[in-house]
């Protein structure tokens, strides 16, 4: 009969930072690695329809329901082709995504 022992088994390490998933491709990566978006609502159209800016948030303090995002344009073509942006960040309406894709050109132009 095999002894017993009072260890326990190894329990697996978790991350020390947060981890959260690109809305784009959908991986699990550290939330240092991933750049935060919200929604900020713009001025309403005559029709009564709403408008939302997609923002970039680097430095995570904007207020509101964020989204994660590798800031690569693959996984931005990606989240727009899932149609992801309105369901991660909980908005429907126009959704005007020109100011991401302006911060991720820049970023991108200078590293």
């Amino acid at each position: 009969m095999p002894e017993r022992t009072s260890q326990q088994p190894a329990t697996p390490q978790r991350p020390a930072a947060p981890v959260r998933t690109c809305i784009g491709c959908r991986k699990r990566e550290l939330a240092v690695d991933l750049l935060r978006i919200v929604a900020r609502e713009c001025e309403t159209g005559t029709n009564g329809s709403h408008a939302f800016a997609i923002v970039p948030d680097p430095q995570r303090r904007l207020p509101g329901r964020g989204a994660w995002l590798h800031p690569v344009s693959v996984c931005l073509t990606a989240a727009e082709r899932r149609r992801a942006f309105g369901r991660a960040l909980r908005v429907s309406g126009h959704l005007d995504i020109s100011a991401l894709e302006k911060y991720l050109e820049n970023r991108h132009e200078h590293s």
